[in-house]
């Protein structure tokens, strides 16, 4: 293969997987222009069209769709090579691209952001808030953080928080209204707001559990949502029972009164926060480094009780 043939499939896969010629371009280093002209150049020489293109969008072709699947994990292979041949001791650079749960970008990512940046300038954060499944590998991204039961197999695990409750909660003027239940099956008498996943749309199950017993119940309410800042405010504005991780938000709410904790009993914790790459992958310095800035070890690297706060040991 010629280089021009292997810039041209490597500017292929950077728009496939960012979904955009603007961010792509930037992390190849190109202009929109230029990369537009490398990818028609790619299209002309293999005859067949790889992308369908709109002012707001761009999204492979099933041709293309195939070809990406093909091309990738060998393009990443490629990049995983190189960065090995470097070695561990290699500065941080380059882009890195993290796909996220909500929840840990408020509450492990944001806060560190200026600090990380401080600290390694030549490493671009892209990071894609997704309370979804993704596959992070199959869509380039160089790691995932989501709860640790939703961890992808074949896949290294960092703990980066302690377990997590599960809370139902209700605003004291729905409760007063409706009553608190006290078992799971009390809530068909409930309006209940749930959680829709994204990506598959399924309907997320409420998992009770008590003395060796767990009990999964889908409730009916009139406020379905995929994003916490439409289900926390239904259940502020007393539309409902909600069941979610504990978050500031909520955290907030109980402490100050707004909120009121049911089923507490019932309520079991679930495994925390955890970062996750592909085990057969090289970790890339800028990820290295990314992962010490989340559990604060390049703060003093030295201190052993700097990772307590974190779970980790």
């Amino acid at each position: 293969m010629r280089g021009s043939e292997f810039a041209e499939l490597k500017a292929f896969a950077a728009v496939v997987e960012r979904s955009s010629f603007a961010r792509a371009a930037d992390h190849l280093g190109l202009s929109p222009s230029a990369l537009s002209q490398v990818i028609r150049q790619l299209e002309a020489r293999l005859g067949v069209r790889l992308l369908n293109r709109t002012t707001r969008s761009v999204s492979p072709t099933e041709p293309g769709r195939r070809l990406h699947e093909r091309i990738a994990p060998m393009l990443r292979d490629m990049d995983d090579a190189v960065a090995q041949a470097v070695g561990a001791n290699a500065r941080a650079a380059g882009t890195l691209r993290i796909n996220t749960l909500s929840m840990a970008a408020k509450k492990v990512i944001a806060p560190r952001l200026g600090r990380f940046a401080q600290a390694h300038p030549e490493v671009v954060l892209d990071i894609v808030i997704d309370d979804g499944l993704s596959d992070i590998a199959g869509e380039g991204f160089d790691a995932g953080i989501r709860v640790g039961g939703r961890l992808q197999k074949d896949m290294v695990a960092v703990r980066l928080t302690p377990d997590i409750e599960l809370l139902a909660v209700a605003s004291p003027g729905y409760l007063a209204r409706f009553g608190e239940p006290g078992t799971p099956a009390d809530l068909s008498q409930h309006a209940c707001i749930n959680w829709r996943f994204p990506g598959s749309g399924k309907l997320a199950g409420w998992e009770f559990r008590k003395k060796g017993k767990t009990v999964e119940y889908f409730g009916e309410g009139t406020v379905i949502s995929n994003h916490q800042d439409i289900i926390v405010p239904a259940a502020l504005q007393g539309l409902g029972i909600l069941y979610a991780y504990n978050d500031d938000g909520i955290a907030e709410a109980l402490q100050d009164g707004r909120l009121k904790r049911v089923l507490a009993d019932w309520s079991p914790t679930v495994p925390g926060l955890f970062l996750y790459y592909s085990s057969r992958r090289y970790l890339l310095p800028a990820l290295r480094a990314f992962i010490d800035c989340l559990l604060d070890r390049d703060l003093a690297s030295d201190d052993p009780t700097l990772t307590a706060s974190t779970g980790v040991p």
